[in-house]
């Protein structure tokens, strides 16, 4: 459960490990399932402004829904954010895809294009209010501002994170983004996608990431019944039909693929899931660098529970293989 003693256990976790950074889902509506599923969690930019001051070294993320906040409020949250962590905050940038979170704030959903051309106008704005001291106007199609100021500038270089997969995200994040959270379907398809990411402009300097769900436990064996037992004797499929329903027109994810990816619903949202004893994860996410990722974003079903067969047995196979290095945050990365 989302409660902030679960949180802050969880991030001093994956800090004493020597995690690069924590990410947090912005949730409203959630899937609508039988279970609380993505629907019970914390306001995460207030959540990182607490994580920030409960850790000392790990890169804390907040993520935003451009449609539901103002830039200038945002910006100026972030910054604060910043502050408290002395430069180790980062933004994860979210253009919205569930129509029930649009229809919860009153707002209008874009075409899903037009939805990034409102998240440049969106994050020109905070860009301008965290690097310009004086005052300026904005006169463009989305916001008209007069006499706008972020002081005080933030003390750091806020990271920020894009997971578009369509071709108009994917070039939202060339031009704006420190990172790309890629979806991956097919790891067989993944270089290429990659090679395409690369071509774009921009997209050399982007360090380009993944995300995944890791079930590991000490054999093949229990590990599958670990998988059976969440997943198919104990999954919410209401939410994964509502997850299907919101999705299907989605440019994001090819059409031929979402029956595939209810069982990645139920075990983690979607995306990506690594399961098996600590030397088959290990080996699979050395898949996944040999593809041409820079890195990963990894959730389990319980993080608390889940995080010390990951933290003994796995991350020290990707060590010896080296495919990691322990990390300081990714505040001087890129």
């Amino acid at each position: 459960m989302a409660t902030w003693e679960n949180n802050v256990t969880a991030a001093l976790m994956a800090e004493e490990a020597g995690l690069d950074f924590v990410l947090p889902f912005g949730v409203w509506t959630g899937l609508r399932g039988e279970s609380e599923t993505d629907g019970y969690g914390l306001e995460v930019l207030t959540w990182a402004a607490g994580m920030l001051e409960a850790t000392e070294r790990i890169t804390v993320f907040g993520t935003v829904h451009t449609p539901f906040i103002h830039p200038v409020m945002a910006a100026k949250q972030c910054t604060t954010c910043d502050h408290i962590g002395n430069g180790r905050f980062g933004l994860n940038v979210v253009s919205g895809f569930n129509v029930t979170d649009f229809e919860l704030f009153g707002v209008e959903m874009l075409e899903h294009d037009e939805r990034y051309v409102y998240t440049e106008e969106w994050m020109t704005i905070v860009k301008r209010l965290w690097s310009e001291s004086e005052r300026f106007d904005f006169d463009g199609k989305y916001f008209n501002l007069k006499g706008a100021s972020g002081n005080p500038l933030p003390i750091g270089d806020p990271k920020i994170i894009s997971a578009g997969s369509s071709p108009a995200g994917r070039e939202f994040a060339a031009k704006h983004a420190d990172f790309l959270f890629m979806y991956i379907s097919q790891v067989e398809e993944l270089e290429q996608e990659i090679q395409t990411v690369r071509q774009l402009e921009g997209g050399g300097g982007l360090g380009l990431f993944g995300s995944c769900v890791v079930m590991c436990r000490q054999t093949s064996e229990e590990a599958e019944e670990y998988f059976q037992y969440l997943v198919h004797e104990n999954g919410d499929w209401a939410a994964a039909d509502y997850w299907e329903s919101i999705i299907g027109g989605s440019e994001s994810i090819p059409s031929d693929v979402l029956p595939m990816l209810r069982e990645r619903v139920i075990s983690g949202q979607g995306i990506m899931l690594l399961k098996g004893n600590p030397d088959e994860v290990a080996d699979q996410f050395k898949q996944l660098s040999d593809a041409g990722l820079d890195g990963m974003a990894f959730a389990t079903p319980n993080f608390v529970d889940d995080l010390p067969i990951v933290r003994d047995e796995v991350m020290p196979r990707m060590e010896a293989i080296g495919l990691r290095i322990p990390g300081s945050g990714l505040v001087d990365s890129v």
